[in-house]
């Protein structure tokens, strides 16, 4: 494997935030990106920057898991963002996923498999804790058409299907040989063409057709 996967930890149960880093920094296929108390600190630390994953705390006082989700996509943030909270109420499940989570995972996760599963979203999987996964069949409905793949440039296409392998940013600018920012404003216009919250909706949505 290459360079390993960064990740900014989101918590503000600070003793709970530290173990979370000590966790990931102590597999050498992660390095941490950094930690932020709030949602706000989170926002703020991505500004300059992006992790590959945000590990996301749900229930935190101020600004919620949800709104902290809803922030960094608002911002155009294309890092994965990993839900890990200790609630698995039905409506917070299929809230998070919604609004463009691309996993769902509870703290009582074994912590060999957090971090196996944090590797399977940087691969481009939605990775959701077995207890609650039955949730997401009332997902499955959501819009399944085509067209939206029909208009899209060969570009797009393109970075489209690279997305869907799991490759991030850099990767696919060093490969199609264009800027980091200019593949960030293509995925950005594929999540609006697909509809989709997240780049794992967008590929789950690509690889199902």
């Amino acid at each position: 494997m290459g360079k390993p996967y960064s990740v900014l930890v989101v918590d503000d149960h600070p003793l709970l935030r530290r173990g979370i880093c000590q966790l990931i920094t102590s597999d050498s296929d992660f390095t941490l990106f950094g930690e932020a108390g709030s949602g706000l600190d989170a926002l703020s630390a991505i500004e300059e920057s992006e992790p590959d994953i945000v590990l996301l705390d749900l229930n935190m006082k101020g600004m919620t898991g949800l709104d902290t989700l809803n922030g960094l996509r608002q911002e155009g943030v294309t890092s994965r963002i990993v839900i890990l909270t200790v609630s698995d109420a039905k409506q917070d499940v299929i809230r998070l996923v919604r609004a463009g989570a691309d996993g769902y995972l509870l703290k009582d996760t074994e912590p060999d498999l957090l971090l196996e599963k944090l590797k399977q979203a940087m691969q481009g999987h939605r990775v959701i804790s077995e207890s609650v996964e039955d949730y997401l069949y009332e997902l499955k409905d959501a819009t399944d058409e085509k067209d939206w793949i029909d208009n899209l440039t060969p570009r797009e296409l393109q970075i489209l299907q690279l997305v869907a392998q799991g490759k991030s940013n850099r990767t696919i600018s060093e490969q199609l040989h264009i800027s980091e920012g200019t593949v960030k404003v293509h995925v950005k216009n594929l999540l609006r063409k697909a509809n989709a919250k997240s780049r794992t909706e967008m590929a789950v949505r690509y690889l199902s057709q």
